[in-house]
């Protein structure tokens, strides 16, 4: 194995492997469209996408070690010894080295063509590029054919041209050392207890790497050193996550194959799941070690084939309750992993949240199908509890969706709801919508717009009170909080019972300007502190309203901001004529049509689901003291700190 991966068997990977198409200038002005933003998650994206880059190395057969070390100044360096980018000349830029082209050019790399690796994380080929670009200061070192060569870069431009350093007999491998810009990320620094999560994750994603950590700065328990190497993979990992907790059966139904042979596509899927009555049930799920937060068509294929075989389990057992069995009950309590290879795989964003290829679906319910009967059979006593849970998980479920119809009818006749509600007519909660919107003018677009049958609209007047540091008496008195916990059917605070939740999504509405943003920072406050569970629970939206409408002859296209106008202004709709720009003011300058179509109807529209990432709760709660707090020197202070990064006002 060493020596192969010192000769570099395999595909050729040299300057030809790395394709080009297009520049690097967009990323620094606007790097919220390449990590998500310049907040602490897209800080930490930096590292993911470098170490991305190593484990994608490791899984085509290149690399056997990694190692992650955060310095004293909060640099990070990445090293692996994989085959080492490549450092000759560009052949279509011969006066650059490929290692310049990838880190100064977007969408450069070794990944378009499908030769150099089968498959990838890094699919875009703008990771390492952006990186670059949103760091003060990178050094890239490249290990190949013995010698050692280096490269230093600042804010994505060059330092000077690649350097032979020297003789390197017993190295290879690609070393990248990076400090994030402070000029983006203000004083946020990278932490080592976050870094050392991803790290271990990558490790239980693919055995066959060895991942060492070591840090120089503390964090609490945070170990200062680790290695990390997990044969088992994902079972290993999930008996770690669950350690003692009660299960159904004494082994997780776990595996790892190749995609079926009818299908004759490359790739593989490994996955590890225990149900258990001692907790709430959660997935996580990786594309090509690259975690998938909001899932995406492997998790529906996973939990398709383990419903197909739960369901056929139960007929076989002559069980008649089986086939009350949905997705939700298996999800309950059901505690799973899910992994999966695939070439060129199609992702929602460039930061890989949710996977969208069609074809995964397919073929890792093809995949995991027949293992997960032949488990069941193998096992009929963990089969037996399994099935015994599930069918009392379905019953509970049927029982509360019939008490929530009943309670739902009898809220519409006899609670006291506000005069203004404009309420829905289903008898379930199921797919029922709530819109929070603003004023009167903005409510009758809406109530035309609206699906009678399943969305409620609850116009507000003005701003409602904010609540963080308000009297329980002044908040008790409130007008507008009263209307809109009374068309919620819950009360604030320590009351409150999500179940008792009259609508399955609650979406805040506002106009796109800064009296709108400051309306839904004040109704995300007032949810936050008074009613938590719903946003943890996932009911609490915002809604994406455009700022414009352009029209060119029979073209029409709505768009988010002016970015995107320019855009479109600059190279036109594809109609005849002048192209007509009409900025919305507000949501009641919009007709019916415009607002369903862009807005309202959840075919067309775009929602934002509003969320807490468990590892900065405590975070969240802090930032939203500085901001919405009594304290005004917080709320000074913060700005002090953020005002260089605003590109624009709309006031």
């Amino acid at each position: 194995m060493a020596n192969d991966l010192l000769s570099g068997s395999g595909p050729t990977y040299d300057a030809s492997s790395i394709e080009v198409l297009e520049g690097l200038e967009p990323v620094r002005k606007r790097p919220g469209m390449y990590i998500g933003g310049t907040d602490e998650r897209a800080l930490h994206h930096l590292v993911a996408e470098i170490l991305d880059n190593s484990m994608d190395e490791a899984v085509a057969g290149h690399a056997t070690r990694i190692e992650v070390e955060l310095h004293a100044d909060h640099s990070i360096t990445i090293r692996d010894n994989g085959r080492g980018i490549p450092v000759d000349p560009h052949p279509k830029f011969p006066g650059k080295s490929a290692l310049e082209v990838i880190l100064c050019t977007l969408h450069a790399g070794g990944k378009f063509g499908g030769d150099a690796y089968a498959t990838s994380g890094g699919l875009h080929g703008v990771g390492a590029s952006v990186v670059n670009a949103l760091s003060d200061h990178m050094r890239v070192e490249v290990a190949r054919n013995r010698e050692l060569f280096a490269q230093e870069f600042s804010r994505g431009i060059p330092q000077g041209p690649v350097q032979k350093v020297g003789p390197a007999p017993n190295r290879r491998g690609t070393s990248t050392t990076f400090h994030p810009d402070p000029e983006i990320f203000g004083s946020l620094t990278l932490k080592p207890a976050r870094i050392l999560r991803m790290a271990r994750s990558k490790a239980y994603l693919f055995s066959g790497v060895e991942i060492r950590w070591k840090s120089a700065v503390a964090d609490g328990d945070t170990p200062m050193e680790a290695t990390f190497h997990f044969p088992g993979g994902l079972a290993d990992y999930l008996n770690d996550t669950l350690q003692k907790t009660t299960t159904y059966s004494d082994r997780p139904f776990a595996g790892k194959v190749g995609f079926p042979e009818k299908y004759n596509v490359p790739g593989s899927v490994e996955w590890a799941i225990h149900w258990t009555p001692a907790r709430d049930g959660f997935i996580q799920s990786y594309c090509n070690t690259v975690p998938t937060p909001e899932g995406g068509t492997h998790e529906a294929g996973f939990w398709q084939a383990i419903l197909k075989g739960i369901r056929a389990y139960g007929e076989r057992v002559k069980n008649r309750k089986t086939d009350q069995i949905t997705r939700e009950d298996l999800v309950a309590g059901g505690c799973a992993l899910i992994s999966v290879f695939i070439r060129e795989p199609q992702f929602v964003g460039q930061t890989k949240d949710r996977l969208a290829t069609e074809d995964a679906a397919r073929y890792v319910e093809g995949a995991v199908r027949d293992h997960f009967d032949t488990w069941l059979g193998s096992d009929p006593k963990s089969a037996g509890a399994i099935l015994d849970f599930l069918v009392l998980r379905a019953e509970e479920r049927l029982r509360r969706k019939a008490e929530k119809e009943t309670a739902r009818k009898t809220a519409t006749k006899k609670l006291r709801l506000p005069g203004k509600l404009v309420d829905c007519s289903a008898t379930n909660r199921d797919g029922t919508e709530l819109f929070i919107v603003e004023g009167d003018s903005a409510g009758g677009s809406a109530k035309m717009a609206r699906d009678r049958t399943t969305q409620a609209l609850l116009p507000l007047r003005g701003k409602i009170l904010n609540v963080l540091g308000a009297a329980g008496a002044k908040m008790g008195a409130n007008q507008e909080i009263n209307d809109l916990c009374q068309a919620l059917g819950v009360q604030p605070g320590s009351k409150f019972n999500v179940d008792d939740l009259r609508y399955d999504k609650v979406i805040i509405m506002t106009d796109a300007d800064v009296d709108g943003a400051h309306i839904a920072s004040l109704l995300m406050t007032f949810f936050f502190t008074q009613m938590r569970p719903m946003i943890d629970k996932g009911h609490l939206y915002l809604a994406c309203p455009p700022l414009y409408r352009l029209t060119q002859g029979a073209r029409r296209l709505y768009v988010a901001d002016d970015a995107e106008k320019a855009v479109w202004l600059e190279k036109g709709l594809g109609g005849k004529g002048k192209i007509d720009v009409q900025r919305f003011k507000g949501l009641g300058e919009m007709d019916a049509k415009d607002l369903k179509d862009t807005t309202m109807n959840p075919a067309t529209r775009k929602l934002i689901r509003v969320s807490i990432d468990e590892d900065e709760g405590g975070e969240t709660g802090d930032l939203v003291e500085r901001l919405m707090g009594k304290k005004p020197e917080l709320r000074f202070q913060y700005i002090q700190e953020h005002a260089k990064f605003v590109e624009e006002l709309d006031v």
